[in-house]
């Protein structure tokens, strides 16, 4: 299928004008696990991890009209005009029906509209791009440093999020996929498109400095997507994704997909979309039907020990706070107590990152303690709680961290501790977010903080994570055999300069 779009798009805008992100910093609040102090910038690092980040602009953008009639939504994968071996992998998978955000957008991005699509986390907005991507692209092989299609997204947890989704899909097309984010290797990746591969998820920082380096150029790039835009913006991005939209084809085919859509996207979409098919499968604001949403109201002194208590109970859990430092606290405190806790957040390096989410999905880990960066782009099946240990000051933030539960039809609950200067700016940001919770005042041990959150006492004897036994199993013969196969070099060597 051709990328190259119909309509012409030679009277695309380029208007620079000024910044339409002003925003104001957040209050800072101290708390047992939080920080007095306020995050140097609130800027995030390339690598995606960031700090205490201003408020975003509040308030929905005019969504643009469709000029185009747009075609009507599928109710099976079948009806689509895809080649066979991604309906193929699709079985394979198990993937029998489109969500509703792929059954509306497909039948559109799969004849090369650009879309503005908006769906809650865990909608299957991933595949709704995905497979519109791949299915566009398929059959066409990308020049060295040169990709076809581009994926950005904000974080390196969705990078590997999405490039795990649609790595199966990719294959079946033989389209080549890569990885492009801080925090790891560059030299690797830059290798990688260096043989040539024709989609491209990235992070903005790192795709700029692979640019910037003549690793990579993007003008070959005729299909791009903005996955979770609005957050990208949140995080002080705008000025590097409108820059490397600025350097893909004019004619190319758009996509931009979130959960939130806000005024933080409006100059994206009235700059780079040209007569966008609308499809809010979701609203902005509200409740998924399948998720609980609890304020514990406890008291400050008390707080700790109903935070442990929680993390005690059986079945995994993730707990967001504010800060690195108070992260790293937590973890370690619930370590002491006897609870099987690892810590996650932007100060860790990408490996410790890859290797703490695939304890915590395995389950050799049991709570994730975290960071807004684990908020979004992090899948992890059957988790049924989300706990808000330092409650967040922006309603899209709290709609991300409780999306982690009850996704794709799941159930779950999303519990936030609130202490009492905290509960008129909780009771503002539900209604902002069109959540009308439920509030019970609780203290550690009693009934009601059992029943709402499985709470228990924990053991009290402290455990320390290592890498489960299968993986020690795994490294321990290669090192072995590596020490020994060097040991016997250089005694070669010896026995040689000794002849």
């Amino acid at each position: 299928m051709n990328p190259t779009r119909t309509n012409s798009r030679s009277s695309r805008s380029r208007r620079t004008g000024g910044s339409a992100f002003g925003s104001t910093a957040a209050p800072v609040r101290a708390g047992r696990f939080g920080s007095s102090a306020p995050s140097r910038s609130g800027a995030p690092s390339r690598s995606g991890g960031y700090g205490r980040r201003p408020a975003a602009v509040q308030g929905e953008f005019a969504l643009p009209k469709t000029i185009t009639p747009s075609l009507p939504p599928v109710e099976a994968f079948g009806e689509l005009d895809m080649p066979r071996e991604l309906l193929a992998a699709l079985t394979a998978q198990g993937v029998s029906v489109p969500f509703p955000i792929q059954g509306a957008t497909l039948p559109n991005s799969l004849v090369g509209r650009d879309v503005l699509g908006r769906g809650r986390t865990g909608s299957g907005k991933t595949l709704a791009f995905g497979l519109a991507l791949l299915a566009r692209t398929a059959g066409q092989r990308a020049e060295p440093r040169r990709p076809i299609a581009l994926v950005l997204v904000p974080t390196r947890e969705l990078a590997q999020q999405v490039t795990d989704a649609l790595t199966p899909y990719a294959r079946a097309v033989r389209l080549r996929l890569a990885t492009v984010v801080g925090g790891m290797p560059i030299g690797r990746q830059a290798g990688a498109l260096r043989g040539g591969a024709e989609v491209v998820v990235a992070t903005p920082g790192r795709l700029k400095d692979l640019i910037d380096r003549g690793d990579c150029r993007l003008d070959q790039v005729a299909i791009t997507v903005l996955d979770e835009a609005d957050q990208m913006a949140d995080m002080g991005f705008m000025p590097q994704v409108t820059a490397l939209l600025d350097q893909v084809r004019p004619e190319g085919q758009r996509m931009l997909f979130s959960a939130t859509l806000d005024r933080n996207v409006d100059l994206l979409v009235r700059r780079y979309l040209t007569d966008p098919v609308v499809h809010s499968v979701d609203p902005s604001q509200g409740a998924v039907t399948t998720m609980e949403h609890h304020l514990l109201h406890v008291h400050g002194a008390d707080k700790h020990r109903v935070t442990t208590e929680i993390a005690a109970r059986e079945g995994r859990v993730i707990m967001f706070l504010d800060t690195k430092h108070a992260v790293d606290r937590l973890t370690q405190d619930l370590l002491d107590s006897g609870v099987r806790a690892a810590g996650l957040h932007g100060g860790k390096s990408q490996p410790q990152r890859t290797r703490t989410l695939a304890q915590f999905k395995t389950g050799h880990v049991t709570v994730l303690v975290a960071t807004n960066v684990a908020a979004r782009g992090i899948h992890v099946d059957n988790l049924d709680l989300v706990v808000n240990v330092d409650p967040p000051t922006d309603h899209k933030d709290y709609l991300h961290r409780g999306g982690r539960t009850a996704r794709a039809g799941e159930s779950g609950s999303v519990v936030t501790l609130v202490t009492a200067n905290q509960r008129r700016g909780l009771t503002r940001l539900m209604a902002t977010a069109g959540i009308v919770p439920r509030t019970t005042q609780v203290r550690s041990g009693e009934e009601a903080l059992h029943r709402i959150t499985g709470a228990r006492t924990p053991s009290g004897v402290p455990v320390v994570i290592t890498a489960p036994a299968a993986e020690q199993r795994k490294r321990g013969p290669v090192s072995r055999g590596r020490r020994s196969t060097a040991s016997a070099a250089r005694r070669a060597r010896s026995q040689s300069a000794g002849a």
